[in-house]
């Protein structure tokens, strides 16, 4: 068996995609589990950058089939633009294959996306308003269309009718215009006829490879504090990024999971609301931003930077029960100074033991830190242990010590070959 999870270990953005770009080529599968275009990751190799929402970033590997799995929210039109503005960076790409049971993402998600925060005045969630709530929301309600539904030229139009019809009624109650029938059928009708080669049966072809022993990389999508059961909720996603969402969307089995790899900044950075204890609204929180160029790939936000959260990281390993983590953006703490680790969390005037679970426990929490020498050098040229200053290299091994879990990939730069792995028997195993 040689199954590998690569998940966000913090609050998204942690470069997985750089992490699943260069292990993708030795996998067979590359599997995106969860999530919409809401994510965004950033590929750069051989001069290029490629900017992915939807495609699996293991799609610039021939050798490999990327999956879009039940799990996800695809949106015809981004995918569609998405391949087309990849291809015509690379004209060779590997496979790419879409589960039939994958929900897709309409105009009045978006809509209603928008309506919805507006609504919600000073409480706002900070969505990427690209309708991936609403479209989760129907997926609850049980009246979402499925990629299995919308390629089919008989269901489809009766499916989006009768949908539509609701939609628009809700549309209007939030102060909204309704969207009309026809042209919305005849645009995504053309989608649906373009993406129909793509639509096959998944999870039997995923089983069967998992069977044969086949390298399969699950690709996940924002991070485990986004989660929508274990997140800082309400300041979540609408699916389940971490390691347990690769089983629940894509219809492989926990026992069939060989290893799981955490992706980790060296720091911490979130965006949109929540609570974020290490956050630095200063200068150095600045700088960090600057060195990391710390926007968003699909919203182009500022994100929000602080020190490393070792308490939340360390909750993270245990919840995705992680073999190893995957350090990134080591290179970016490069002159910064002296580094600070959050090593505990007090709340209202004591030690608080464990991670909270609701927006009233996070109120009054603040984060105790360690000091820690930082280094000066530019690292982006290490390739091994070795070539990394001492500061550097006892700022990993206090990591691994505190959250009790091994490094096992560093990334010191963006490119695919600033990359040093530490222990390849917790990738694909020995």
């Amino acid at each position: 068996m040689a199954t590998l999870v690569i998940v966000g270990a913090q609050w998204g953005d942690e470069a997985k995609g750089k992490i699943v770009d260069v292990l993708g080529d030795q996998a067979t599968f590359v599997v995106r589990y969860s999530g919409g275009n809401n994510a965004g990751h950033t590929v750069i190799t051989g001069g290029q950058t490629y900017k992915f929402h939807l495609l699996p970033a293991g799609i610039l590997h021939p050798n490999a089939v990327s999956i879009l799995a039940g799990g996800m929210a695809v949106c015809p039109k981004s995918l569609l633009e998405e391949l087309d503005r990849t291809r015509a960076q690379k004209p060779e790409l590997g496979e790419l294959r879409v589960s039939p049971a994958a929900h897709v993402v309409f105009p009045y998600h978006r809509e209603l996306d928008r309506l919805e925060e507006a609504a919600r005045g000073d409480n706002k969630i900070g969505t990427t308003s690209r309708g991936i709530g609403p479209m989760y929301t129907d997926k609850v309600q049980r009246i979402g269309i499925r990629m299995g539904e919308f390629v089919d030229a008989k269901k489809f139009p009766v499916r989006l009718r009768e949908v539509l019809e609701f939609k628009n009624r809700l549309m209007q109650l939030l102060g909204g215009e309704p969207i009309a029938y026809e042209p919305l059928l005849e645009e995504y009708t053309a989608y649906a006829d373009r993406i129909r080669p793509y639509v096959m049966d998944t999870e039997a072809i995923l089983q069967e490879a998992v069977r044969r022993g086949e390298r399969v990389l699950f690709e996940g999508a924002q991070g485990t504090f986004l989660d929508l059961d274990h997140g800082t909720y309400p300041y979540v996603t609408s699916s389940h990024p971490t390691a347990g969402g690769a089983c629940l969307g894509t219809g492989i089995g926990p026992r069939d999971i060989h290893n799981a790899l955490g992706v980790c900044k060296a720091y911490t950075t979130r965006v949109g609301e929540g609570p974020f204890p290490t956050e630095l609204d200063n200068e150095i929180g600045q700088q960090i931003r600057d060195q990391g160029h710390e926007y968003g790939t699909t919203t182009g936000r500022p994100r929000r930077c602080g020190w490393l959260d070792l308490v939340a990281l360390k909750h993270s390993c245990r919840l995705n029960s992680l073999s190893g983590l995957i350090i990134t953006r080591l290179d970016v703490l490069s002159g910064v100074g002296d580094l600070e680790v959050c090593t505990a969390y007090h709340a209202h005037g004591g030690p608080l033991g464990h991670l909270p679970y609701s927006i009233e426990e996070w109120e009054g929490v603040e984060a105790q830190t360690q000091t820690l020498k930082g280094w000066s050098e530019d690292i982006q040229g290490a390739r091994s242990w070795d070539d990394l200053p001492k500061a550097t290299q006892d700022y990993v091994r206090f990591i691994e010590e505190f959250t009790g879990t091994p490094a096992a990939i560093l990334s010191i730069g963006p490119d695919r070959d600033e990359t040093i792995i530490l222990r390849p028997d917790l990738v694909w195993g020995s």
